[in-house]
C-alpha cells in the first residue's frame, strides 16, 4: 500500500503515532559540528516532520537510541541495588538501509554472542520500529553500501521518501495502517521503497580464505602508514553503526562507606583509544596506530563474518567523514583487498 500526503497531514499521523510511540529521526544541530560554525545532524525525538533531515546523510548513526554513548545502568544504596528504568513507549526509529542493517549486526554482538543476551541492550531492542528512509539513488559520495551488501532491507513498519512538501509512504506492517485510515481513501499512490542499486564509490571487500593468508595480511606493511597518519582519536568509532566496545566505571555520591550511595555506568569505548587493551600487571595488546588499525579492520571486514556469516562494516562512510586526519576506511578496505590477492598469489607460487 503506497499513499502520499502532505508535510502537514504526516504529522498528524505523528501527533497519533506519539501517543505509544518514541520517534526518533536525524535532524539537525545548528553549529553544534565538528568544526568552527558548521552544524551536526544527530539522532533525538521528533514531533514533526520539519524536524527530519532527509537531504544529509546523519553524522552520528541511531546506535545511541539503543546504547547511549553514557547510560547509568544501576543505583546502589545501604547494600540494595536498584536497576534503571527506560520510558515504557515503544520506539519507532527513521533509518536508512546501512543504520537498520547496523542493528543487525549489534545483534549479533549483544544478543547472539553468548547464551546470555545483553539485558541493557534487549530491554531497548526488543521496543523498535523502524521507519526506512529512502536514500538519494547513488547515496552520498563516502557510501559503499552496494559493495557490503548493506543497502537493501526488509526490517521496517513503514518506508518514506520525502518530495519537500509531501511524503510518498510505504506501509508494511498492516498494524499501522489504522494511522493512515483518515488519508487512506483520496491520497494512494504506487509507491514501494527502493534501495540504493549504485554507489559512485565501488569496493572489493578482501576474501581471507585461510589462515595463512590471514597471518601474513597481519604482518603486511600496509599498516605501518597509520602510524604516522592515525592520531588514536577514536571518532571512527563512536560514530560507526557497529561498533559496539563500552566499559563500565562506578560512581560514588556519597563519602560514608556505609551508605555507599551511588551509580554504575556503562560508556562507550573505543580500540583506538589508550587503554583499552590495558591488563593488570601494567600489559597492553595493542600500542600502536597500526595495531589498533589493523584490528579494527579485520573486525569489520573478516573476523564478524567468520563468525556470524556477514561483515560487520555496513558501507555508511560516516568513519571517512568524521575522521579528522581524513583516513579513509574505504581505501584501506580496497588497500586490504590488494594486499590479499597479493599474498593468494605468494602462496600459490610458492606451492609450486
Amino acid at each position: 500500500m503506497g499513499l502520499q500526503l502532505t508535510n502537514a497531514q504526516f504529522n498528524q499521523v505523528l501527533a497519533r503515532l506519539s501517543a505509544k510511540y518514541a520517534i526518533y529521526a536525524p535532524k539537525n544541530f545548528p553549529l553544534e559540528g565538528r568544526y568552527s560554525d558548521t552544524d551536526m545532524v544527530r539522532y533525538d525525538g521528533i514531533t514533526r516532520v520539519e524536524d527530519i533531515v532527509f537531504e544529509r546523510k546523519s553524522d552520528m548513526s541511531a546506535k545511541e537510541i539503543v546504547t547511549p554513548i553514557n547510560e547509568t545502568i544501576m543505583f546502589f544504596f545501604n547494600g540494595q541495588v536498584q536497576e534503571s528504568k527506560i520510558p515504557q513507549k515503544e520506539i519507532l526509529i527513521f533509518a536508512r538501509a546501512c543504520d537498520i542493517n547496523g542493528f543487525k549486526r549489534l545483534d549479533d554482538i549483544f544478543l547472539r554472542n553468548s547464551e546470555t543476551p545483553d539485558y541493557y541492550y534487549q530491554r531497548r531492542r526488543n521496543k523498535i520500529k523502524f521507519i526506512a528512509i529512502e536514500c538519494p539513488s547513488q547515496g552520498w559520495d563516502t557510501c559503499f553500501c552496494v559493495s557490503t551488501q548493506t543497502n537493501d532491507t526488509s526490517d521496517y513498519a513503514l518506508a518514506v521518501k520525502s518530495t519537500g512538501e509531501s511524503l510518498k509512504i510505504e506501509i508494511k506492517d498492516q498494524e499501522f495502517a489504522e494511522y493512515f485510515a483518515d488519508f487512506a481513501q483520496n491520497s494512494t499512490c504506487q509507491y514501494q521503497y527502493q534501495p540504493v542499486l549504485e554507489n559512485e564509490l565501488k569496493l572489493t571487500l578482501p576474501v581471507i580464505d585461510s589462515q595463512e593468508v590471514l597471518t601474513r595480511l597481519k604482518n603486511h606493511p600496509m599498516w605501518k602508514e597509520y602510524n604516522r597518519r592515525c592520531v588514536m582519536c577514536g571518532s571512527c568509532t563512536v560514530n560507526c553503526p557497529t561498533c559496539s566496545c563500552f566499559t563500565t566505571y562506578d560512581v560514588k555520591f556519597a563519602t560514608d562507606s556505609e551508605t555507599g550511595a551511588g551509580e554504575r555506568r556503562r560508556m562507550a569505548a573505543s580500540c583506538h583509544v589508550d587503554g583499552f587493551t590495558d591488563m593488570a600487571g601494567g600489559h597492553t595488546f595493542r600500542t600502536s596506530a597500526a595495531e589498533r588499525m589493523r584490528f579494527k579492520a579485520l573486525h569489520k571486514v573478516h573476523d564478524h563474518k567468520q563468525r556470524f556469516g556477514d561483515n560487520m562494516c555496513v558501507g555508511c562512510g560516516r568513519c571517512d567523514d568524521r575522521c579528522p586526519e581524513h583516513i579513509s576506511f574505504s581505501s584501506m578496505i580496497q588497500k586490504m583487498h590488494t594486499a590479499v590477492e597479493q599474498i593468494k598469489q605468494e602462496l600459490n607460487h610458492d606451492s609450486k
